[in-house]
């Protein structure tokens, strides 16, 4: 998938104008922020998400270790595993897989690893057609490859009379209008495919070392057919998926499903392992795991290692005030909202994505919802560090801060500086006490009003707000009496 992340001003003020995506963006708060509150009611959720986070880090630490061992178990189940430095490389083995066994179709599960290899374009550029089997991504497709705005809910950002639009354009038949309706349409254009697919390409939620199985968590029961039914199944997802042990999964998926949508758990839960016995009527011939760096590597030892642990759950976007207003396309990458702020920047070079650290109020929320508790509004400040360090920011920018990190650090300037703005604010505001535009502030008084001070500076008005400070630390260090 190209990057297109430079365009993301550009594209957030068009999301921001559209109104019908307006209206579609609601349902996050709607469905997945409501139905994610209830359901963490189930779990003493900050005692799962520790254990989580311990879990995480173990396989995170020695990921080469627990790599090593998923290689050997997978290996003797009648796998085959390959290793990708980068994307490109890991579409060049499944292209390989897939001349290699003669195949000409290749039905797909939801993989956003698939995403980052524009393993579609590859495919068919080999001459293989490429077939979306989740409703959201054969939605996308069949509309020109649109891209996925949401990792979970790809295609979030329509609404039912657009789709209805587009099957009726697309399969050639009347429109409909019920949702039971337009699945049924689906279905039936998507039967034939599964059935004569020669190839199977999934993601993979986890993958376990000490079994050398991948875990698949899904709603729709598309991964079944994708998995069962070809003779050939090939699995693409990250190196930092590696769990130890299934009893680390159980932990994680007791998150997952409640993170993503709400659920206690999701239609389908599926552990495979291995390729078809002997004596077993279904399952694969072949498999194949193409387990993708892709920049991942570049994390490890590093202060945004905490990264690695994001089980992409989509939960930090749905709760996001900034994704919940544009949407996943403004981002211009496979992964949107706050992860993908820090993912992409971190996999694609902080030099083209210079907006997406600043694409956050870093009020917290991401992290709080966050189910193995990623910092994500301090990796979001480490990356703007780095933009300044690097003078990644425009000029005026970087001087602005210059300017305010030499006032801030001397009282009395501050004070005086403060007074003056304070008093230059209240006569902008006029009898309307509003300001209706700030240059210097431009990106915020566009679209809000910003109400004036009412008469001087904090410590002006609280003289005395300094000694209470001072008194109330000291109290502090002596304790109570």
């Amino acid at each position: 998938m190209q990057i297109q992340s430079m365009h993301f001003q550009a594209r957030s003020t068009e999301k921001l104008a559209d109104t019908r995506l307006q209206r579609n963006l609601r349902r996050l708060a709607d469905k997945f922020v409501t139905a994610r509150a209830d359901s963490m009611t189930e779990i003493d959720f900050e005692a799962t998400r520790e254990s989580a986070v311990e879990r995480r880090n173990r396989s995170i630490e020695k990921l080469d270790l627990w790599l090593e061992l998923f290689e050997q178990r997978a290996t003797e189940s009648g796998a085959t595993v390959l290793f990708a430095e980068s994307a490109a490389q890991a579409s060049e083995m499944v292209v390989a897989i897939a001349k290699k066994h003669g195949a000409k179709t290749v039905t797909k599960s939801k993989s956003m690893v698939s995403e980052e290899m524009a393993l579609n374009d590859a495919l068919s550029a080999a001459g293989v057609e490429p077939i979306e089997t989740d409703l959201g991504e054969y939605i996308l497709q069949i509309n020109d490859n649109e891209a996925p705005s949401h990792i979970i809910a790809p295609v979030i950002h329509k609404d039912k009379e657009e789709i209805s639009e587009l099957f009726s354009r697309v399969h050639q038949q009347p429109r409909l209008s019920g949702i039971p309706e337009l699945t049924r349409e689906a279905r039936e254009q998507l039967r034939p495919k599964f059935m004569g697919a020669d190839m199977g390409v999934t993601g993979g939620n986890f993958v376990i070392a000490e079994t050398g199985s991948v875990a698949l968590v899904t709603n729709e029961g598309n991964e079944g057919m994708v998995t069962i039914m070809p003779k050939v199944h090939v699995v693409v997802t990250g190196i930092e998926k590696v769990l130890p042990t299934l009893e680390d999964f159980a932990t994680m998926l007791r998150l997952l499903t409640r993170s993503a949508t709400g659920q206690s758990i999701s239609n389908y839960v599926s552990l495979l392992t291995g390729v078809r016995a002997a004596d077993e009527p279904d399952g694969p011939d072949h498999l194949y795991f193409v387990l993708v760096d892709g920049g991942r590597s570049s994390l490890l030892g590093s202060e945004f290692q905490d990264m690695l642990r994001c089980i992409r759950c989509g939960a930090c976007m749905n709760h996001c005030p900034v994704y919940q207003k544009i949407g996943g396309h403004a981002y211009g990458w496979v992964y949107p909202g706050p992860m993908g702020s820090v993912l992409t920047p971190s996999y694609q070079g902080l030099e083209n994505t210079l907006d997406l650290p600043q694409a956050a109020t870093l009020c917290g929320e991401c992290h709080v919802v966050c189910p193995v508790s990623i910092p994500l509004p301090n990796l979001l400040r480490k990356l703007r560090e780095r933009q300044f360090e690097r003078h990644l920011r425009p000029f005026a920018e970087r001087m602005s801060l210059v300017v305010w990190a030499y006032v801030a650090a001397r009282t009395p300037l501050y004070r005086l500086v403060t007074s003056l703005v304070s008093v230059f604010l209240r006569l902008s505001g006029g009898r309307r006490h509003r300001i209706g535009g700030l240059a210097v502030a431009n990106g915020w008084s566009q679209f809000r009003d910003i109400p004036t001070p009412r008469g001087g500076t904090f410590s002006s008005r609280y003289p005395g707000w300094a000694t209470a400070r001072a008194l109330a630390k000291s109290q502090t260090r002596r304790g109570p009496r």
